[in-house]
């Protein structure tokens, strides 16, 4: 039985991860009451919607949830119940929405995992003084979310933003999508470090310190190792976090073209960098702005709920 001496308006937030899945009670302004964290069976659909269900319970008999959202990688339905495709999880057509609302005994809401992040910064992070957010989330992909005039843009099939999908090179590195020269080919982590790895094989003068760092072996090389070294003023990592930034902001200079936010908050792994990687994704931006000069530049801005944004938005969609 719930603990009712907590009378404040709370539900609860899931994010799906590949191998996690992190639960929140949140109230109506944003803020984390309590959370839990469990191991995900990513390859069991079952059994995860079976953890979620004991995840919801455990948090529900210490606070009166009234709802649930969830975070979930995929394609989310315009109904917000049905994942018609999972990239990671062996879900296709998978009714989640209405299982979970048999399991918890509560309403469940189910949100793409990035849209809800996306809704989390905009709701109470770094785009909530505005109405118009374009969020772009740099981690082993690129992904993100839109909000427009105040509403989440999910499209008509309830598919769209997904943004690391935007071509951007006719013809260019083919993508776990199936197509070829998608922005999160270039602009992701994962083309970090596989670009830097290339170029410290082939600069060994210039890469020395970073191939210390890595013990010697290129193959060693992380995202976050070069974040670190180029911290601390490697110039060889800083290069490399230049050019991803490059990238960022052709791809979301394109973007702002047909979106027209007024900011543009930036998270994600990567985005630790900070402004090692938002100086020149601004720098980039602006030089390839459609209408540069004559018009207002959105501002670039890094996230600010971390990796709690997928739940904080999820949970608040939920009560929405």
């Amino acid at each position: 039985m719930a603990d009712h001496t907590d009378d404040r308006d709370v539900t609860c937030g899931i994010d799906i991860g590949g191998t996690k899945i992190a639960g929140a009670v949140v109230d109506a302004e944003g803020a984390i009451i309590d959370e839990a964290r469990v191991e995900s069976p990513a390859t069991d659909p079952e059994a995860i919607e079976s953890t979620v269900a004991s995840l919801v319970a455990d948090l529900a008999a210490k606070h009166p949830v009234t709802a649930v959202g969830v975070g979930a990688a995929g394609y989310i339905d315009a109904d917000r119940s049905t994942v018609l495709f999972a990239p990671n999880i062996a879900w296709r057509d998978e009714p989640l929405g209405s299982e979970l609302a048999r399991l918890t005994g509560l309403p469940v809401t189910i949100e793409n995992d990035a849209n809800a992040a996306a809704w989390g910064e905009f709701r109470f992070g770094a785009g909530r003084d505005v109405d118009d957010q374009l969020m772009v989330t740099v981690g082993t992909g690129v992904g993100g979310g839109v909000i427009i005039g105040g509403r989440l843009l999910r499209g008509g099939y309830g598919v769209g933003a997904e943004i690391g999908h935007l071509g951007l090179v006719r013809d260019g590195r083919l993508c776990g999508c199936g197509n070829h020269g998608c922005f999160e080919q270039y602009g992701s982590g994962s083309a970090l470090v596989k670009e830097t790895r290339e170029a410290a094989i082939g600069s060994s003068l210039l890469a020395k310190d970073l191939l210390e760092r890595a013990g010697g072996d290129a193959d060693a090389i992380t995202g976050p190792l070069i974040t670190a070294a180029a911290q601390d003023g490697d110039p060889f990592a800083i290069e490399q976090l230049r050019q991803l930034g490059d990238w960022l902001g052709y791809g979301i200079a394109s973007l702002v073209a047909v979106l027209d936010p007024r900011v543009i908050v930036i998270g994600g792994g990567v985005s630790e960098a900070g402004e090692l990687l938002l100086g020149p994704i601004r720098e980039s931006f602006g030089r390839h702005l459609t209408g540069r000069g004559y018009r207002p530049q959105a501002e670039v801005r890094p996230a600010e709920l971390g990796t709690r944004a997928g739940v904080i938005g999820a949970a608040d969609l939920a009560r929405s």
